[in-house]
C-alpha cells in the first residue's frame, strides 16, 4: 500500500471542530488504500499560551524547561486525533516525538534531528494503525526532551517521511498552497502549480512562512515528494519535487521577513573572531556588508533577528577587548524583501527592476545581498507591505481571484 505521511498545523487542529475535520481528512486518505502516518502540532496559539506563562514567571526561562514546557502542546493535539479516528472505527495510537524514536542533538529550543528509530512506527503501519506523531520535539542521547523550534513540525514530517520511506509528505495549512507571495499581505497572489525544492528553500529561509526551511532542506537532501495543500478546502496544492528548471521564469515569487536589527561595528579588525564568537553561541547572521579604510580597519555591518538582539550585544560587549571595535549601533525596525526565482542568475536587469520599483514607492534600502537565485534589499519595516506589494505587481502575479486564507 502507498505510504504517506500528512502534517496539520496548529491552525488546522486549533479547535475540537477542526481536529474532527482534519479526522475526515486522514480518514478519506485511509480509504483511499493508503498507509497513514500523521505529525500533527500544537493546538492553535497554546504554544503562544505557553511562552507568555513562563515570561511572567521569569525573563531568562531555562532552555531546558522550556522545551519540557512547549513539548507538552503537541501531547494534547494527539491524543485529541487519535480519540477521534477510534471514535470513527479506526484504529489510531499517538507518540511523543521522543516515543516516536527522534532522536536530536543535545541544544534546547532549536535542536536538529541527527535519527529517527523507525521501527515503532512501521510496526504499527504495518497492523494497519493510524499513526499520530508529535512534531516539532525528539530527545537526546541522554534522555533529555527537546524543541526543534518554531516550525520545527514541518522538519519533522519531512524526517520522518524520508525515514519510512514514505511516497508522499503532505504538508496541511491554512492557504492551499505555494503562493507567489504572502496572500495575507497580497490577496492577488498567484497559488503556484508547482515549484522546485531549490526555489522552495530561498522562499522558506527568505521568510515565507509556508513551510520551515530545515523541512525543504531535508527533502531535498532524502528526495522526499511534497505537496503544500488545504487543511479546510478540498482542492490540489503546490507540488514541491525536483531541481530547478534554468529556463523557467525569472521570477517565481517575492517574500519578506520582518524583526530584523542592522548591527554595525566601526573601526575593528578582528573579522574572523567576531563570526566565530557568533556561531558558537548559535546566533544566525544574515546579510553581512563591510567596508575598510587604508588602515585595514573595517566598518562592518550585520543583521540578526530581533529575537537574537540581546544576546549577541550581551557578547559583543564581553568580547570587546578581543574584537577591539572603537564603536557599536543597532538600528531596529527593519525588514528584508527578496525576490526569488530560478532565472535571476542569468537576468540581471531583474535587479535594476526590483531598485527602480522600490525607488518608485520611496522605499529606501540600507543593505542588499544577493545570489544565483535571490535579491534582498533591507528596508524600513513599516514599509514592508508597500514594497511586497509593488514588487508582486511590477513582477507580473497579480491575479484577479483572491487567495482563500484560513485563521
Amino acid at each position: 500500500m502507498p505510504l504517506i505521511v500528512q502534517k496539520f498545523g496548529g491552525t488546522s487542529v486549533g479547535s475540537v471542530e477542526r481536529i474532527l475535520k482534519v479526522t475526515e481528512r486522514i480518514v478519506e486518505a485511509k480509504n483511499k488504500g493508503n498507509d497513514v502516518v500523521v505529525v500533527v502540532s500544537a493546538m492553535g496559539q497554546s504554544t503562544n499560551s505557553l511562552v507568555d506563562m513562563a515570561k511572567q514567571l521569569s525573563q531568562n526561562p531555562p532552555g531546558r524547561e522550556m522545551d519540557m514546557l512547549l513539548a507538552s502542546g503537541e501531547q494534547v493535539s494527539i491524543s485529541l486525533l487519535a480519540m477521534a479516528l477510534v471514535s470513527k472505527g479506526y484504529p489510531a495510537v499517538s507518540l511523543t516525538g521522543w516515543q516516536a524514536g527522534i532522536m536530536t542533538d543535545s541544544v534546547h529550543n532549536r535542536a536538529r534531528i541527527v535519527h529517527i528509530h523507525s521501527n515503532k512506527i512501521l510496526n504499527l503501519v504495518n497492523k494497519g494503525t493510524i499513526v499520530i506523531v508529535a512534531g516539532f520535539q525528539g530527545i537526546t542521547k541522554d534522555g533529555e526532551v527537546t524543541t526543534l523550534g518554531r516550525g520545527g513540525s514541518d522538519t519533522t514530517a519531512v524526517a520522518l517521511a524520508a525515514s519510512i520511506k514514505a511516497d508522499l509528505c503532505e504538508i496541511y495549512t491554512d492557504v492551499s498552497g505555494v503562493f507567489s507571495a504572502d496572500p495575507r499581505v497580497v490577496p492577488t497572489a498567484k497559488k503556484l502549480v508547482r515549484i522546485s525544492l531549490d526555489e522552495m528553500m530561498e522562499l522558506a529561509t527568505l521568510g515565507a512562512g509556508v513551510l520551515h526551511p530545515r523541512a525543504v532542506e531535508c527533502a531535498k537532501k532524502y528526495n522526499v515528494r511534497l505537496m503544500v495543500r488545504s487543511s479546510f478546502i478540498d482542492e490540489e496544492g503546490t507540488f514541491i519535487e525536483g531541481d530547478v528548471d534554468m529556463e523557467e521564469k525569472l521570477v517565481c515569487g517575492v517574500t519578506y521577513k520582518d524583526n530584523i536589527v542592522k548591527i554595525t561595528l566601526k573601526q575593528f579588525d578582528a573579522l574572523s573572531s567576531l563570526f566565530t564568537i557568533l556561531v558558537k553561541s548559535h546566533i544566525d547572521v544574515d546579510i553581512i556588508t563591510q567596508c575598510s579604510d587604508e588602515f585595514s580597519l573595517i566598518d562592518l555591518s550585520f543583521t540578526v533577528s530581533i529575537g537574537d538582539l540581546g544576546r549577541t550585544l550581551d557578547l559583543l560587549e564581553s568580547n570587546k577587548t578581543t574584537l577591539a571595535f572603537e564603536e557599536l549601533n543597532t538600528e531596529v525596525g527593519l525588514a528584508k524583501v527578496s525576490i526569488v526565482g530560478a532565472g535571476l542568475v542569468s537576468n540581471p536587469e531583474a535587479t535594476a527592476r526590483m531598485f527602480t520599483a522600490l525607488a518608485s514607492e520611496h522605499v529606501p534600502i540600507k543593505m542588499v545581498s544577493n545570489s544565483e537565485m535571490k535579491v534582498s534589499c533591507i528596508i524600513p519595516e513599516d514599509m514592508t507591505e508597500i514594497a511586497v506589494r509593488t514588487l508582486h505587481s511590477v513582477f507580473g502575479f497579480d491575479v484577479l481571484q483572491m487567495a482563500d486564507v484560513y485563521h
